[in-house]
């Protein structure tokens, strides 16, 4: 059946809709309604405005008695249609700042979860720390035995925590970066190279990635403290002083004496700390006994508490992350030394890393190079442990989503 349809005008929006009308149910009185001829150009149309709507009305009569009615609201759809466009636009708007801001709160928690896990195993094993550094820095020469009676007899209890406060300003955003960029690398990685799962070769490389920026955002304290810990130190007026006379006598870049073996050592000392506890973490959870564990925890999560919802259980996470920090400190150790004989040279007698290297095992042989590495085991056993097993918990209290 062939409709005569009115054409819109190019100030339309859309085509105006329309409801075809037969003639033996279209009364009379209402055809009498519209004019037959109210323009040449627009028969049978009648317009009329209100407040700026324009409001178009169109009759066109079939061959077969019938008709075609069309309404036309020019003037409301335009507002409609802009008003609506403007409310997307803004639903939009607030949709985008609601996932940036909880993108940044998501940001800040993984943060935090690092940082509490450093504040927390940083003071437990403060005196093996102390007794670390009395290795390296002093050059100490006394057993373990020895060496712990006379500085209980020297300080008093309190002097196994000499420098822990400076300790935790400096570990507490290294840890916190650590773990952070490391999740964020290795999960990058992996959607990245369209992986299912991350493999050997992305942790390893997100752990070298996340110990390098951590140790360039994070040297300048570490050497405070060594500083301060150093013989004189004590003189120097805590962290602000020994700042400062660093910066003054000098410059600032002193502040980042040792930092290219800082990197060396902590991009295999990252990779192989993240590498490791993610690799026995994924063997596990690959196992039979893994498998059903997870399995417990999305039937009841919400019955319970964050030791209860560990992926590992308390026990394999203390004992995955000592057998990380073991490893990696073993690997490492020797790189550690070098550092913080650097970082206690004056400008006037500075060598680099390799001349340094080469001085401690002329003076001291081999074995120089791993001098207290029995305490800093010992330290790191533990300190490895409990990091990771805190991490994991405040993740969990946190609410902390992936990266």
């Amino acid at each position: 059946m062939l409709h005569l349809i009115k054409q819109p005008e190019p100030s339309d929006w859309f085509f105006p809709g329309g409801l075809f009308l037969h003639a033996e149910t279209l009364p009379s009185s209402f055809i009498s309604l519209i004019p037959s001829s109210s323009s040449s150009s627009n028969p049978g149309t009648v317009s009329c405005s209100s407040r700026g709507q324009r409001i178009r009305v169109s009759l066109a009569q079939e061959r077969g008695g019938g008709a075609f009615l069309s309404l036309s609201l020019s003037g409301a759809v335009q507002r409609y249609v802009r008003e609506s466009g403007e409310t997307h636009k803004k639903v939009e708007e607030k949709e985008n700042v609601g996932v940036s801001g909880s993108a940044a709160i998501n940001t800040t928690k993984h943060l935090w979860a690092g940082a509490v896990a450093a504040m927390v195993s940083r003071t437990f094993v403060a005196p093996l720390e102390r007794l670390k550094l009395e290795y390296i820095v002093r050059g100490e020469q006394k057993n373990l035995y020895e060496l712990i009676r006379a500085i209980a007899a020297s300080q008093g209890l309190r002097g196994f925590w000499k420098g822990n406060f400076v300790n935790i300003l400096r570990t507490a955003p290294f840890k916190a970066i650590n773990f952070y960029a490391y999740d964020t690398y290795r999960n990058k990685m992996t959607r990245m190279l369209g992986n299912e799962e991350s493999t050997n070769f992305e942790r390893f490389v997100a752990g070298a990635a996340a110990g390098i920026t951590a140790t360039l955002l994070c040297l300048p304290m570490d050497t405070i403290r060594t500083v301060m810990v150093a013989p004189g130190g004590e003189a120097l007026g805590g962290v602000i002083g020994a700042f400062r006379h660093m910066i003054k006598t000098e410059g600032f870049f002193s502040l980042y004496k040792g930092l290219v073996p800082s990197i060396i050592s902590m991009a295999p000392s990252g990779a192989v700390y993240y590498g490791v506890y993610d690799i026995l973490k994924s063997a596990y959870l690959h196992s039979p006994e893994g498998m059903k564990r997870i399995q417990h925890l999305k039937e009841e999560t919400q019955e319970l508490n964050a030791l209860e919802q560990l992926e590992l259980g308390p026990i394999r996470t203390l004992l995955y992350g000592a057998i990380a920090g073991c490893c990696s400190e073993a690997a490492t150790y020797p790189f550690e030394v070098v550092r913080r004989q650097l970082q206690m040279q004056v400008r006037a007698t500075r060598l680099n890393a390799l001349a340094t290297c080469v001085k401690i095992v002329e003076q001291g042989g081999v074995p120089a190079l791993y001098a207290g590495l029995i305490p800093s085991l010992l330290q790191v056993l533990p300190s490895a442990a409990i990091s990771y097993f805190v991490y994991e918990c405040m993740k969990i209290v946190l609410k902390v989503e992936s990266t």
